[in-house]
């Protein structure tokens, strides 16, 4: 295989909150105007920031995630997405230069130029330093420009620019403006699906980009294919049902294309709204909101009812987080409703008005090594005796139990299967 060009950028900041994901969606929606492919992807482990984003550029948004993946697996996705792209856009996490690996990190090892966005609200002349800091930190990082976000007014947008360096691309100021914001809950932003106005959001903010920035697509990247890596189809035939509805909809991409990868049959349902499970094998129970929805959840006895019969059957369940909640006896929402659900583990999980646990996870299993991470405002009250712990890579104390009774396996752990497809066929195999 041969090397492919292809336009591209890391969009990232100096802090979370300072608009990527806006620009980065108003980038996407631009240039798809024009008719190009864009193709969107988001470092680090997100679940909802991509649905903004694929509805932006109208494809799918997978992780680009250096330790969770690996090197070969980002360079894969990477190059697939080059053969059909006309543009493609990386949406970083957190600050440019924040964890370990960071966006920056990322953006060196594939050779993507960096756009940094500031948050330009609170500032004048300063805006200069930051921007030049972050060009600068590191002169292996290819660096493109940096754009302003939230800029009050033309005057203001002029002040910014007074002391940045000729050399610095200033690649344009947007305007404050409510019609592009994005609503916030605990865990982030609202996922798109929430949002009835947001193709209207997106337009806008794509407006705004081609008013007041650089329309122009940035220099073509060279993408090189990574090795094969072969996945055996352990699961050929295995009938796998995963949920998925508002209240469970944490999943990956990639996760999904693992499955289907190793064999496995997919089918779809809700425990929101269905009353009887698919013919299935195997469970997969994935994060989301089930606080939200407690009294759709706990009132649909039928749904319940066919789950616990799965479970006592001793057919194989992975339940994560929100999955892992929904799996408990009771959860209370923090605001004085509480609700009875699966009962499969025995313990109430509560949610907490703060973060309980953000980190990255690497946990042993008896069916094989595999990576993760959590991000909850929940705690599993439990006495049950925990089959692992997961090891956060950066030193932190964060180290989330594994339960794991008959074939259920349950965890606060978002886990990335293609990190250990072959672990993850035996959590499913019958």
């Amino acid at each position: 295989m041969s090397v492919r060009h292809c336009p591209a950028l890391l969009i990232n900041a100096p802090a979370s909150g300072q608009g990527k994901t806006t620009i980065t969606a108003a980038l996407a929606a631009y240039h798809r105007s024009l008719g190009r492919v864009v193709r969107v992807f988001k470092t680090g482990p997100d679940f909802i920031d991509p649905t903004i984003l694929e509805q932006a550029s109208g494809h799918p948004v997978y992780q680009l995630d250096l330790w969770m993946g690996g090197e070969a697996h980002c360079r894969a996705l990477l190059y697939q997405a080059a053969e059909e792209a006309d543009l493609i856009l990386v949406e970083g996490v957190m600050g440019l230069f924040d964890g370990a690996p960071s966006s920056a990190d990322l953006a060196r090892q594939f050779g993507i130029p960096v756009l940094a966005v500031i948050d330009a609200s609170a500032m004048a002349q300063t805006f200069a330093a930051l921007a030049y800091g972050l060009s600068q930190l590191d002169a292996a990082l290819p660096f493109f420009g940096v754009v302003a976000n939230r800029v009050g007014s033309a005057r203001h947008a002029a002040m910014l620019t007074e002391r940045l360096p000729a050399a610095l691309k200033f690649c344009g100021a947007l305007p404050r403006a409510a019609e592009i914001a994005l609503p916030e809950r605990h865990l982030g932003l609202l996922q798109a699906a929430e949002l009835p106005d947001i193709n209207q959001r997106i337009a806008h903010a794509a407006q705004l980009w081609a008013e007041h920035a650089d329309t122009g697509l940035p220099p073509a990247v060279a993408f090189f294919p990574a090795a094969a890596i072969g996945v055996a189809r352990e699961l050929e035939g295995v009938k796998i049902a995963v949920a998925r509805d508002a209240a469970f909809s944490f999943l990956y991409h990639a996760n999904l294309d693992t499955l289907n990868a190793l064999g496995a049959q997919l089918c779809f349902f809700s425990p929101l709204d269905d009353s009887e499970l698919p013919e299935a094998d195997s469970l997969y129970l994935p994060g989301g909101y089930p606080e939200l929805h407690l009294p759709k959840l706990a009132g649909n006895t039928a749904m319940l009812a066919a789950i616990r019969a799965h479970h006592a059957a001793h057919k194989p369940i992975l339940a994560e987080c929100g999955g892992m909640l929904y799996a408990a006896q009771s959860l209370a929402d923090g605001h004085e409703q509480q609700a009875s659900l699966l009962g499969l583990l025995d313990g109430a999980a509560v949610m907490q008005p703060r973060l309980s646990a953000l980190a990255l996870q690497s946990v042993e299993l008896p069916q094989g090594t595999l990576r993760g991470h959590t991000f909850h405002y929940s705690r599993l009250q439990t006495k049950l005796t925990s089959s692992a712990h997961g090891v956060c890579p950066n030193g932190g104390a964060t180290s989330e139990a594994v339960y794991q009774q008959q074939r259920l396996t349950a965890s606060y752990i978002h886990f990335y299967f293609p990190s250990n497809p072959r672990a993850v066929a035996r959590l499913f195999l019958p």
